[in-house]
């Protein structure tokens, strides 16, 4: 099935489609998480910082599918990274999820305030502790990438960054495929900004599919695991209809050479220095 395809992680199997649910919440938050797993999909992402950990939990069990065919992320943020912190607010976005543990566990932005090899101690804590299956981190550098794989007791599975035709992130891709991590991809398809790119809708053309569908199909075709966010339910059959066709080589090229250097959507006050 589709749906159950997947990224090699370093022994985690990451299904290449999620949920996204940045921003999302309340009743919508409930009903798109439970209809996209009914739907089919088995990767849901969120984030303490998202703040609809308890509406994503809801969510997944509404859908009635067992827990152990479901993969769900979610992510510390920046300022509980001292080590004392993160455990804590790991137990606290199970407790909101009312989950056991979560499949994925990741460091949601680096903190250059606290050094890295005592937060990612932590974070192999809260995985031998049970609280997470895997961890991983997100919007991680190369050099942080390097750093973060030297302290890790504990395999990385992926690294969570913004990727999008849009934005070339293939020196991430290198350092994360050097240590045997997944990518994961957020804001794939430009927060909807891709729908009306000539180039990429003259593509969807030839497929009889969506400049959205074209994008993911692009990331996925990579082995980069793609987690768009939506509130739309008729998004959802949209956004998952990307494993019936295949981009040529040349449409690959034409969607790469789509890069440019103010691709970049998402740098706040305390993201780092980004790969040039």
């Amino acid at each position: 099935m589709a749906f159950t395809q997947s990224a090699p992680a370093n022994g985690a199997n990451i299904p290449l489609l999620g949920l996204g649910t940045w921003d999302i919440r309340g009743a919508v938050c409930r009903r798109i998480v439970e209809q996209a797993i009914r739907l089919g999909y088995r990767h849901v992402d969120t984030a303490q910082a998202y703040e609809n950990e308890r509406e994503v939990g809801e969510g997944v069990r509404n859908s009635g599918v067992p827990r152990d065919q479901l993969f769900v992320t979610t992510k510390v943020w920046w300022t509980q990274l001292a080590p004392a912190d993160l455990l804590r607010t790991t137990r606290e976005s199970l407790l909101r999820l009312r989950l056991d543990y979560v499949d994925l566990l990741l460091i949601h932005w680096p903190n250059p305030s606290v050094p890295l090899d005592q937060t990612i101690a932590a974070l192999c804590k809260a995985k031998r502790d049970g609280m997470a299956k895997n961890v991983g981190v997100s919007n991680f550098t190369t050099a942080l990438i390097d750093q973060a794989v030297q302290y890790s007791t504990e395999p990385l599975a992926t690294n969570q960054v913004e990727m999008h035709p849009y934005l070339d992130q293939s020196k991430v891709i290198a350092a994360c495929e050097a240590n045997g991590m997944a990518v994961t991809a957020y804001s794939p398809i430009v927060r909807g900004r891709a729908g009306d790119d000539p180039e990429l809708v003259r593509i969807g053309r030839a497929h009889e599919k969506s400049a959205a569908q074209v994008c993911l199909r692009y990331l996925v075709q990579q082995g980069v695991v793609a987690i768009p966010r939506t509130g739309k339910l008729e998004r959802l059959s949209e956004n998952s209809g990307i494993f019936d066709f295949e981009l040529s080589p040349a449409e690959m090229s034409a969607v790469k050479a789509l890069a440019k250097p103010d691709g970049r959507l998402v740098s706040p006050s305390w993201a780092p220095a980004w790969d040039a």
